[in-house]
């Protein structure tokens, strides 16, 4: 039977009129709206006003500043998203790419946020000559660069651990190309993706004050926010003015996690691979308040309908299949020599002009010397992922298979993610000075800070996204203890657990640029190790060594994770998939 006309205007009608969830939806809208546009007019301002305006350490300017910072992150978050999409899809599907795009994860994800500021502060200004906007740029992309990697590597990782019944059903409806991925890969991926998305935005914090106060030999830039808020208290030695950075990131974090970063969660839990419904699922009053409204939903309805119509819409696309060499045709081998002998070309010719670069002002003894550096930082990087892995794995496990408590922890552990080491610094310089101890051990534990959050995040999401139906089945066949951990719970979060490894690897050498060398006030400490190497020469300008030290780090961490990491994400592909 049609609808009758006049019925149909007036439930149109209807649906304009606002209720009591639009009241408080569409001002918090507006307020978003209002937000960037402040952001974009301010990034489009001279940059002359940068040399003019000085940090206030008054905690009424802390609001703006904190503004500020969170639109860079959530930039650089977007940025990250969309890189993550794109870069993991071909690195998962494509065999040829994945070969050289999966070693330069491992090496960007390595190289100190610093060892980028060196060479792209100058081009971004270049970019945007006299405004404002080539130092945001800057920023952000140094913000980027501690965001995006954990994120792909997670995406990464999903991609080549879809359960096999789920990619039978997708070939059974004949999905192509383009509707698998948005109706299995990024759902099957969200959950994972959405807690190394809070990993990004903490992890980012931990780099705030690199990204913000920007130092590369003669360039002196300094962005109005947190982070350059932290510099000048450190520089200041204001114990006061910590603390009143301290709460303002508290606020922010507790405004973005329920924002953003819990409505997401609660979202994402419809994505569960499970025929068991979960009997805690993650909440959001903001998920409930936006599902509520009349006016909000009736606007937003037509993009709703576009995005449909994009998911569902059917591409000829080629699929990429992840086959063995070996077993190839002889014309598609005979591709993969072709291939592999241009990239052993390119990979010749850009350590010729490394080494061309280098030899010019250096010899051997820097070379050696730079190598022992990193066999110091390789040392700490194990210890501590080795400390980290023991400590966080049951934790996370625990948290993460209890939805009601991860709701609970996921704030603060978003904060203790976030925290700057920079803050922490007034105490060991003061402990070490204090008692004469040795900065080469008692600076370790700063570079735990930053690296031992991505295990945390990637084995509660492990946990999160295990099937309720598993652990139903566990419970039935009284699997407990030690037998439980081993044949139930450790294999079914083991790719996780590597993601989070690779990626704390990575973070820890990327820490060590911040915690060898530590300031307060006048006093220095620097331990002995690469990244303390890489920061006194980009503090010195001296670009032949800084391109040393960011050549032998990115060597160690190739090595290292072609040698550990790379077999065991290998081996969770193969036996560690939930079939």
């Amino acid at each position: 039977m049609r609808e009758h006309p006049y019925l149909s205007a007036g439930a149109e009608a209807r649906a304009l009129v606002p209720n009591r969830w639009d009241v408080v939806a569409i001002p918090l809208l507006f307020l978003v709206v209002f937000a960037v546009f402040i952001g974009v007019k301010q990034a489009s301002a001279p940059i002359q006003m940068l040399q003019t305006t000085e940090i206030s350490l008054d905690p009424w300017y802390l609001p703006d500043y904190a503004l500020r910072t969170t639109l860079r992150m959530l930039a650089g978050l977007v940025c990250s998203l969309l890189f993550t999409l794109v870069y993991g899809t071909l690195a998962a599907k494509s065999r040829r790419l994945e070969l050289v795009l999966v070693p330069i994860l491992d090496v960007l994800q390595s190289v100190p946020v610093l060892g980028y500021l060196s060479f792209t502060v100058t081009f971004f200004l270049g970019l945007f000559p006299g405004s404002v906007a080539g130092a945001e740029c800057a920023a952000i992309f140094a913000i980027f660069t501690a965001q995006a990697w954990n994120m792909t590597f997670s995406f990464y990782q999903s991609l080549r651990t879809i359960p096999a019944d789920l990619d039978e059903a997708c070939r059974s409806f004949r999905l192509g190309a383009w509707q698998r991925f948005w109706r299995l890969e990024v759902p099957y991926a969200m959950p994972g993706l959405i807690w190394n998305m809070m990993m990004s935005m903490s992890g980012a914090w931990f780099f705030v004050v690199a990204s913000e106060a920007i130092s590369v030999g003669d360039k002196q830039i300094t962005l109005p926010g947190i982070g350059a808020y932290v510099a000048e208290a450190l520089k200041e030695k204001s114990l006061a003015a910590d603390g009143w950075a301290i709460f303002a990131m508290i606020i922010v974090i507790m405004l973005y996690d329920q924002l953003m970063f819990r409505p997401l969660v609660a979202w994402a839990d419809k994505f569960r691979m499970e025929t068991v419904s979960s009997a805690m699922a993650p909440e959001s009053w903001l998920l409930d308040l936006l599902q509520r409204t009349r006016v909000l939903k009736a606007l937003t309805r037509p993009v709703g309908q576009v995005v449909d119509l994009a998911i569902h819409a059917r591409f000829a696309a080629p699929r990429l299949g992840a086959r063995s060499l070996w077993r190839l045709a002889p014309p598609e081998r005979a591709l993969d020599y072709i291939w592999f002998a241009f990239l052993a070309a390119v990979a010749l010719y850009a350590a010729r002009a490394v080494v061309h670069f280098v030899a010019a002002s250096l010899g051997w003894q820097d070379f050696w010397t730079v190598l022992r550096l990193g066999f110091y930082t390789l040392a700490r990087v194990v210890v501590l992922i080795a400390i980290a892995s023991l400590v966080w794995v049951p934790l996370g496990v625990m948290i993460g298979l209890r939805p009601r408590i991860a709701e609970k922890v996921q704030p603060l552990a978003q904060f203790l993610a976030a925290f700057p080491a920079n803050l922490l610094f007034p105490i060991p310089v003061g402990f070490i000075v204090a008692y004469g101890l040795n900065p080469d051990i008692w600076l370790t534990p700063l570079m735990l800070l930053g690296a031992q959050w991505y295990i945390v995040f990637n084995v509660i999401a492990g946990g999160t996204a295990f099937p309720t139906d598993f652990i139903e089945a566990s419970k039935n066949f009284r699997i407990r203890g030690w037998l439980w951990w081993r044949k139930v719970m450790l294999p079914g979060i083991f790719p996780y657990f590597i993601t989070g490894a690779i990626t704390a690897s990575g973070g820890a050498w990327n820490a060590s640029i911040v915690t060898e060398v530590v300031n307060w006030g006048d006093q220095k400490l620097a331990a002995h190790g690469l990244g303390a190497y890489i920061a006194q020469m980009t503090d010195a300008g001296d670009y032949p060594r800084i391109v040393l030290g960011i050549v032998v780090m990115s060597a160690f961490v190739t090595l290292f994770n072609r040698l550990l990491w790379r077999p065991l994400y290998e081996f969770s592909a193969r036996r560690m998939r939930l079939n």
